[in-house]
């Protein structure tokens, strides 16, 4: 039964995402499999993959099977910066456990001049999260353990990792190569944003 209801789902986010190609991304989490949660990704702007792990949202539906099964057009971010407006929506089976999200995310960024004057369409609501802390990465939770890594050791140095120096910069990638950040897909990308240099350097900083 749980995977009929995914089956049915993911036509839902097919259909969706094709009907706004370029503007909204729409994920299906199956939460049955926190881990490899993304069972479907339409429309892919946030540079996550099938296979990848669940959201905040969708380990907090996890644990608690009362969080709000709605949470409706709250602010968000893709990866590279763009503003994003989101509304994530929980799937229970008969027994009244979470075991899907169904996930919009509306690349706001692309929208024209005049489409932003629509305060409407583009407005997020405070109350959306219906008394939830709404905290979400769109990304791979591996990638969000990376960035704070970087970030506390710019800081140990008095600095943002945009400022840190060349060779602090290499000492941080061969940290970060040692520690094993270098097993996620998306990693090298990740670093090279944060730091501010090509995806190259960080690979020949790493040797």
């Amino acid at each position: 039964m749980d995977e009929h209801l995914l089956a049915e789902a993911e036509k839902i986010a097919v259909a969706v995402g094709r009907m706004f190609p370029g503007l909204c991304e729409v994920v299906l989490h199956d939460l049955r499999e926190p881990d490899q949660a993304i069972r479907v990704i339409e429309n892919n702007l946030s540079g996550r993959s099938v296979g990848d792990s669940a959201t905040e949202l969708g380990l907090r539906r996890i644990a608690d099977p009362e969080y709000p099964a709605v949470i409706q057009n709250y602010r968000n971010q893709f990866p590279d910066g763009r503003p994003a407006k989101s509304t994530s929506i929980g799937i229970k089976n008969a027994e009244g456990r979470y075991v899907a999200a169904l996930c919009l995310n509306l690349d706001v960024s692309t929208l024209s001049p005049m489409a932003l004057s629509l305060a409407n369409l583009v407005a997020t609501d405070p109350a959306a999260a219906a008394g939830a802390v709404v905290h979400e990465t769109l990304r791979d939770r591996t990638d969000r353990e990376m960035r704070l890594t970087i970030d506390a050791f710019a800081a140990d140095l008095a600095t943002t990792p945009r400022g840190l120096n060349r060779e602090q910069k290499r000492e941080l990638v061969q940290k970060l190569h040692r520690e094993g950040y270098f097993d996620s897909r998306s990693s090298a990308q990740t670093i090279a944003d944060q730091l501010g240099i090509s995806r190259a350097t960080v690979y020949n900083y790493a040797k």
